[in-house]
């Protein structure tokens, strides 16, 4: 990690003697990355599409103003209490439901992974229109009371469509394979179990979660080694959430199936604290998140973009076909930066807590 940040260096570093009661690894990850302010801000501009521009600042801890303070005061001992009892009284109840849902089924098993996604009868209809249900009602006591949705896009979408991947009446109508979105929070995964309830890429580690892990298996998530310690096990390559100004690269993932897939552009409009789950821990980030008194979210669903047979056949092109089309009707800015950029930026930010000044919001 050191040697990939040495290029954001502005001073040679002091290197420290090895310490033979640890190894290398272990030693390299205990000191600071980066000591330099104008380091900082050099990654930030490098790595704008995960830097906090609310009044939080980065990982949370910006000087807030006094009346944030009070907010978030009053907030704390009154909001944040009731709804921590409410969101888990609704993950307990959802949990019972899958559990009973499962009781003497046998899993689907393949590769190293579960789910019961092969549920069907009542079982399955049970488990998914709760599951709408209920991730309706914890995004409403979340403080999301009323979420615009846009459908079908603008004339914009259709004229791209036409052009860079088309509706094609003469060919027999494809199922939509695949519901492609940028990712933004956590709150994405709420959303989109409640309107159309799909199966979601997560990292393995996620069916360990208590809770959390069963559900995840009744949505038949498929789960992902993000990376391995392993020389000789290479980790899937799996995508990250930025601060819903930018669009990152696609993975290829969704789009070799060669099948129509479904544009959906999340947007998370915000005053104080920003939704999006970047450079913040999760616990303050829930925090900060429930002590907002109302969060607002707003969906556009485009048309189902069908590809033509250049795109089906090269998936590259047909993913950044698609996202050039959602960046245009989402006003969102292209970034081609990926999750090695954003582990060396938020390894940078927790090399620094001593300097809070780099961390506050700036004017500029």
């Amino acid at each position: 990690m050191e040697s990939e940040l040495r290029g954001f260096n502005t001073k040679p570093s002091k290197t420290p003697q090895p310490d033979p009661t640890h190894d290398d690894a272990s030693s390299r990850d205990d000191r600071p990355l980066l000591t330099s302010v104008s380091n900082v801000l050099e990654l930030e501009k490098k790595c704008a599409a995960y830097v906090r521009n609310d009044v939080y600042g980065a990982m949370g801890r910006g000087e807030l103003p006094l009346m944030e303070k009070l907010q978030l005061g009053i907030a704390f001992v009154t909001l944040l209490p009731l709804r921590i009892i409410l969101v888990m009284t609704v993950l307990v109840v959802y949990y019972l439901i899958c559990r009973i849902c499962t009781l003497f089924s046998v899993p689907n098993h393949g590769e190293g992974q579960e789910d019961y996604a092969h549920l069907g009868g009542w079982r399955r209809t049970v488990i998914l229109r709760s599951g709408r249900f209920l991730s309706k009602t914890l995004l409403f006591l979340v403080g999301f009371y009323r979420i615009n949705e846009t459908h079908n896009g603008s004339k914009n979408s259709q004229e791209n469509s036409k052009t860079a991947g088309t509706l094609q009446p003469d060919e027999p109508e494809q199922r939509p394979g695949a519901i492609v979105s940028n990712h933004i929070s956590y709150l994405d995964i709420l959303y989109h179990m409640s309107s159309s309830f799909p199966s979601f890429v997560a990292k393995r580690s996620v069916a360990n979660i208590p809770l959390v892990g069963l559900i995840s298996k009744c949505l038949g998530c498929v789960y992902v080694q993000r990376e391995s310690k392993s020389s000789d096990f290479k980790g899937v390559s799996e995508g990250t959430t930025t601060n819903g100004d930018y669009l990152i690269s696609f993975k290829t993932g969704a789009f070799l199936a060669r099948a129509p897939v479904v544009p959906v552009i999340l947007k998370y409009p915000y005053q104080r604290f920003s939704p999006a789950w970047e450079s913040v821990t999760g616990v303050r980030h829930v925090v900060f998140l429930l002590c907002q008194f109302v969060n607002h979210m707003e969906v556009t669903w485009l048309p189902v973009y069908y590809p033509l047979q250049l795109e089906k056949d090269d998936p590259k092109l047909y993913a950044n076909n698609v996202r050039r089309l959602m960046a245009s009707e989402g006003n969102l800015i292209l970034s081609d930066i990926g999750l090695a950029e954003k582990r060396k930026y938020l390894a940078t930010l927790n090399g620094n807590n001593s300097m809070p000044s780099v961390l506050r919001q700036k004017d500029d």
